[in-house]
């Protein structure tokens, strides 16, 4: 069974696709009618609906439901000023991923050395080829 969310520590989120608003309601340690509402005050927030129409939240969601819980509950914010340091922090984020991909470049040329040397051989061969055939 799920444990809930107790003072500053963060439950362990199971690994899978989606959750229900039962499985997310007991892992964040709130009530299922808290979660719709925050759906409304939360733009972000938005699980997607099944064929059935249950919620169905990813695994991002319920980290979000988690932030959004430490920062009324822990952090006393309200939820106009939650709202507003997501907001501000969603703006900020774009220019992480880039500099972490651009890390990422980085150690794979390290990893795989420069291609060049292959592709001029490779070049070399289909040159060698292409006067064979003529």
């Amino acid at each position: 069974m799920l444990e809930p969310l107790v003072g500053d520590l963060r439950p362990e989120i199971p690994d899978k696709l989606y959750f229900r608003i039962g499985e997310v309601s007991r892992l964040a340690g709130i009530k299922p009618y808290v979660l719709r509402f925050w759906e409304t005050e939360f733009p972000a927030l938005g699980p997607k609906k099944s064929g059935k129409g249950h919620r169905l939240y990813r695994r991002k969601d319920v980290e979000l439901v988690l932030e959004i819980k430490r920062l009324l509950y822990d952090k006393r914010y309200t939820i106009e000023g939650a709202r507003k340091f997501l907001d501000s922090r969603n703006r900020e984020a774009p220019a992480k991923p880039a500099a972490a991909t651009a890390k990422v470049g980085r150690k794979q040329a390290d990893l795989f050395g420069s291609p060049a040397p292959l592709l001029e051989e490779i070049r070399k061969e289909l040159t060698a080829i292409l006067q064979i055939l003529g």
